[in-house]
């Protein structure tokens, strides 16, 4: 009963108006407007059409789309280089964009941000045991996408 079923969209021109709303809203990849034109349930020949007219308007820019994703993980989620390239390669993003993406961030911010992530952990984490401990934060900090190198410096440096 929940389940509702999207209109299908048949008109080029309908969709096209549609999916520049779509981009204008948020910056998006070419894969996730490929796959959500092929959810509305355009044929193959029309998503490509479409998705040339949204790059030759700017609606959508790979590498604008790659910058963007770089910088909101990294600020809001404090996401590592590691998961934010795994989350580009999702998308479909090509390597050369994802690397300069990457390049964006501050190795300065890069480093205190992890040292915050660690330090705000370290809080939570209710393990007496100092080795267990170090193992925990640095678990957690693998999974958060930092570079096993970084870890091991932030908690050496660190007295948690």
């Amino acid at each position: 009963m929940d389940t509702q079923k999207t209109k299908k969209i048949t008109d080029e021109k309908v969709a096209l108006a549609k999916a520049e709303h779509y981009c204008a809203y948020q910056e998006r990849s070419q894969q996730e407007v490929r796959d959500k034109l092929y959810e509305w349930g355009l044929w193959t020949d029309a998503v490509e059409n479409i998705i040339s007219q949204l790059i030759s308007g700017n609606f959508l820019n790979e590498e604008r789309f790659a910058n963007a994703y770089t910088k909101g993980k990294f600020n809001q989620k404090s996401w590592g280089k590691i998961k934010i390239k795994q989350g580009l390669k999702f998308k479909r993003v090509p390597d050369v964009l994802i690397k300069k993406a990457l390049q964006t961030i501050n190795p300065g911010d890069y480093f205190n941000t992890l040292e915050q992530v660690i330090q705000k952990k370290s809080a939570l984490i209710t393990e007496k045991d100092p080795y267990k401990r170090r193992y925990k934060l640095q678990q957690y900090a693998l999974g958060r996408g930092y570079e096993t190198d970084l870890i091991a410096e932030v908690l050496k440096n660190s007295e948690l």
